[in-house]
């Protein structure tokens, strides 16, 4: 199974984060549905060009947050998620991508002022209007 994970080597993102999040987004955005059979760790890893331990690693964390689930000889699946906890990964996501953009502006010393304009710009831009 193909994922669109895609793996940027010049980020400060430690490589298990990169996947850990973009797996996550798949998975909280019904991209990947319950029961959906991810690739086993080591075709992942081969397609991915990363090592094992690394998808051991995101498999393992998104297992213990309820999102993955593990069948012993048949493969690592999708869980099912009730909507609530869905409603709060994706905000959760939505949350750490926010504060890491106001932490990006508060060290090039931005001001509360700048960082509300270019979030109603780029709002804006993204959906229109």
């Amino acid at each position: 199974m193909w994922l669109p994970i895609h793996i940027n080597e010049q980020s400060a993102e430690p490589l298990y984060y990169q996947i850990e999040v973009q797996l996550r987004a798949l998975i909280v955005s019904g991209q990947l549905e319950e029961g959906t059979l991810l690739p086993s760790i080591r075709e992942l890893a081969q397609l991915l060009k990363c090592s094992v331990i690394t998808v051991r690693r995101v498999y393992q964390d998104l297992e213990n947050e309820g999102l993955l689930r593990t069948k012993q000889g048949t493969g690592t699946y999708v869980a099912r998620i009730e909507q609530n906890a869905m409603d709060r990964f994706r905000l959760d996501a939505v949350i750490e991508g926010i504060e890491s953009a106001i932490d990006a502006g508060k060290l090039v010393q931005c001001t509360k002022e700048e960082l509300m304009e270019l979030f109603q710009e780029i709002l804006k831009r993204k959906y229109g209007g």
